[in-house]
């Protein structure tokens, strides 16, 4: 093998205690292969440089966290309902004949007492007349039996007159009196009738349509009603709860964790579109059995109802206000997951900045809050902002948040807002 006269010698530094040297024979061929070699250890030294350094001098990770505080809880529990009538009342006929005219305007208010509808009277008036006269006749013998009684009864006593024929006018003057009373009693059963002519609403409310009109043939009690009313201005409100949160509760109050004042249950009421009903109402009663199906028995609120908004039927929410909670946490359920035991988790910032994992005592939902009596002290910094890009033992920068719990947005804290006490989320 030749040995070129020309000899070409590169020295490259990658580190101090390093050094390579290239023996390059033929200067012309080897150029590309030297400038591509410069290139690699160019691009590694520079890694080697940076890794360690940048990581040390990184910047913590920067997390929203809110402040939590003790407060009081007004619990509320959420039902299903439907309302219902307080007061409904069919309207029948109590005596047969036509129809002669209807005096009232369907879906209208009417009053206890107002005539709906005339009967033709031409017939219970001639028997009332009939009975008036009866009664005349059974009266105009009276004073003459009476009359023979008495003086009878006078003769008995001397013995001017046997006692049977005194028995005889006795007997004759008391069947005068029931023929009397008997006739009274007839006037009052035609008067009666011809009352019923005129058919009379029973109850105070709105009336639904007619289902008759003039002219129709009714008989008395008939299965067909003429039409309903039925009274709006106070209505009911039938729900369904579980026995086991009835049971809850009851220990609950029992043991003094949650307060109740008064006796009766304030109830507010969510309608069909969304919208609260303006009006609040109380809870009247609950039903003693529970339905061994559904375990599940039927509470009853009423309601004032005098824009006439809520009619029979209609689906509701009712929202029970059960009592007050004092000294507990509204934990935000963003923030809240589970580990791998299925136990309520938070992450929080300690006083060092550095992050911790917490297991909460988790009671229940308030709005889009879990409410934790246990595991959080006042003023301990929670993780509502970021919570994904970091891990306990983590240290980390944060920024006060606050978080909206009617909709759970996290919005960040003013500065004039800092110095305000925040109002207590989940109240009233």
């Amino acid at each position: 093998m030749t040995q070129l006269s020309v000899k070409e010698e590169s020295t490259l530094q990658i580190a101090p205690s390093k050094r390579l040297f290239l023996s390059v024979q033929g200067s012309a061929a080897a150029l590309p292969l030297l400038l591509f070699c410069l290139f690699i250890l160019a691009g590694l030294a520079g890694c080697k440089d940076s890794t360690p350094k940048a990581q040390a001098t990184k910047a913590p990770i920067e997390v929203g966290v809110e402040t939590l505080h003790p407060q009081s809880v007004i619990l509320t529990s959420e039902l299903p309902g439907r309302t219902t009538t307080s007061l409904v009342a069919d309207v029948r006929p109590q005596v047969d004949g036509i129809i002669r005219e209807r005096l009232f305007r369907e879906g209208s208010e009417v009053k206890e007492g107002d005539v709906l509808y005339r009967i033709e009277p031409s017939s219970y008036r001639a028997a009332y007349d009939s009975a008036m006269a009866a009664l005349k006749k059974a009266q105009a013998t009276l004073p003459s039996s009476e009359n023979k009684a008495k003086r009878y009864s006078e003769l008995i006593r001397d013995k001017a007159i046997s006692s049977q024929d005194y028995e005889d006018a006795k007997a004759i003057y008391e069947a005068d009196l029931a023929a009397v009373a008997s006739a009274k009693a007839e006037v009052e059963r035609a008067r009666i009738n011809l009352g019923y002519t005129e058919i009379k609403a029973p109850i105070s409310g709105r009336i639904e349509k007619s289902n008759l009109t003039p002219g129709a043939l009714v008989t008395a009690n008939q299965s067909v009603p003429l039409t309903t009313i039925r009274q709006l201005d106070t209505i009911f409100v039938d729900m369904t709860q579980s026995s086991s949160d009835l049971l809850d509760l009851r220990q609950a109050i029992a043991t003094g964790r949650i307060h109740v004042s008064g006796t009766t249950m304030p109830v507010t009421l969510k309608l069909e579109n969304g919208t609260v009903y303006s009006h609040s109402g109380t809870l009247e009663f609950s039903e003693t059995k529970v339905d061994e199906g559904t375990g599940t028995f039927t509470v009853r609120a009423q309601f004032p109802n005098p824009e006439r908004l809520l009619l029979p039927g209609m689906y509701v929410r009712a929202v029970i206000e059960e009592g007050r909670v004092d000294g507990c946490y509204l934990v935000p359920q963003r923030a809240v997951a589970r580990n791998t035991k299925g136990e309520p988790v938070a992450l929080f910032v300690n006083k060092d900045g550095k992050v911790e994992q917490r297991v909460l005592s988790v009671r229940r939902n308030v709005g889009n809050s879990w409410l934790v009596e246990s595991g959080i002290n006042d003023g301990d910094k929670l993780v509502v902002q970021g919570s994904q890009f970091i891990r306990a033992g983590q240290s980390v920068n944060t920024k006060e948040m606050i978080v909206v719990d009617a909709t759970g947005e996290v919005r960040p804290v003013q500065a004039e807002e800092t110095a305000k006490t925040v109002p207590a989320r989940g109240e009233g």
